[in-house]
């Protein structure tokens, strides 16, 4: 399971619904088709791949990131996080404990849209 690498920066903005989402397929989304580009005269060089993620969804972006070692995977692909490192996760990473369970939904959405970008890849290079 490729992960795409983007450059992701701390942005200044508020939230906004679907940011978190946005910030999963930042994480998961394969990268666009080099050889599709280059019809068309394009390297992937020619795009710019920074994503913003706005300030109060920075942390649940740094969990997700953080947890990308830490996926189960099935014959199909990845099924889900390994909920049971997450706790010394959001530790390490410095989420305080009361807000630990906010963030976990925050990381559960950010969970479903990363499985869908990677099934939408699979599907793409027909794996």
């Amino acid at each position: 399971m490729a992960c795409s690498r983007k450059s992701v920066q701390r942005g200044l903005r508020q939230s906004s619904l679907g940011k978190l989402t946005a910030a999963a397929r930042a994480l998961y989304e394969s990268d666009g088709d080099a050889e599709q580009m280059a019809l068309f005269g394009f390297s992937p060089e020619d795009y710019d791949e920074t994503f913003e993620v706005w300030p109060d969804n920075w942390k649940a972006f740094l969990v997700m990131d953080s947890m990308g070692t830490q996926w189960r995977t099935g014959a199909c692909g990845a099924t889900g996080l390994d909920y049971g490192v997450l706790p010394d996760v959001m530790k390490l990473v410095g989420v305080p404990v009361k807000d630990r369970p906010g963030m976990f939904q925050d990381i559960r959405i950010m969970e479903s849209e990363a499985i869908a970008s990677m099934a939408e890849s699979r599907q793409r290079i027909g794996t």
